[in-house]
């Protein structure tokens, strides 16, 4: 059974191991539909996402993605790309929240993720043949986890939260 929203956000961890399984379709297309239902300002939907299963289109990804080899292990990549046509300042905010969703999904779903910003933005268009008016903001690998990380720790809430105006510390 699915996790509840609350408890997925708990319990995501990054996962940079992944086991050799496949993810079914109707899981696959559970995380897709929860990108698609994200919010997006005017609700202009600036994105298209690239769901990457080819092991051979993995592996050149994750060579784009400063040599993360590992993410190539995971049954999918999801590239999450903008379309700076749509919306110009807000296409990539979208996208991450998109992105977000997706991965909030995928951990509810019990599929490990992780972030990847750090990739050669050049490199991934060209293997995933992204045209040149297009952004790629971000990439997330999905697949079956192989560790279960422990929780990292977090800053304390007077450390990043006020109440009412910047520093008046909350309760």
């Amino acid at each position: 059974m699915p996790l509840d929203t609350i408890a997925a956000i708990m319990q995501r961890r990054s996962i940079r191991k992944y086991e050799p399984k496949e993810i079914p379709e109707d899981d696959l297309g559970t995380i897709i539909e929860a990108g698609r239902q994200a919010p997006s300002a005017a609700n202009r939907q600036p994105w298209h996402f690239i769901v990457v299963k080819d092991a051979d289109q993995r592996r050149k990804l994750a060579e784009a993605c400063s040599d993360q080899t590992w993410m190539a292990d995971a049954a999918v990549t999801i590239a999450g790309v903008g379309k700076p046509a749509v919306n110009e300042k807000w296409h990539a905010v979208d996208v991450a929240i998109a992105m977000q969703n997706m991965i909030l999904a995928a951990t509810a779903l019990g599929y490990g993720t992780c972030w990847i910003g750090a990739f050669d933005e050049e490199r991934v268009k060209k293997v995933l043949e992204v045209p040149e008016d297009l952004r790629v903001v971000a990439l997330t690998p999905v697949g079956v986890p192989a560790d279960e990380p422990e929780s990292r720790p977090r800053q304390p809430l007077s450390e990043f939260a006020s109440v009412d105006r910047y520093g008046k510390q909350c309760a």
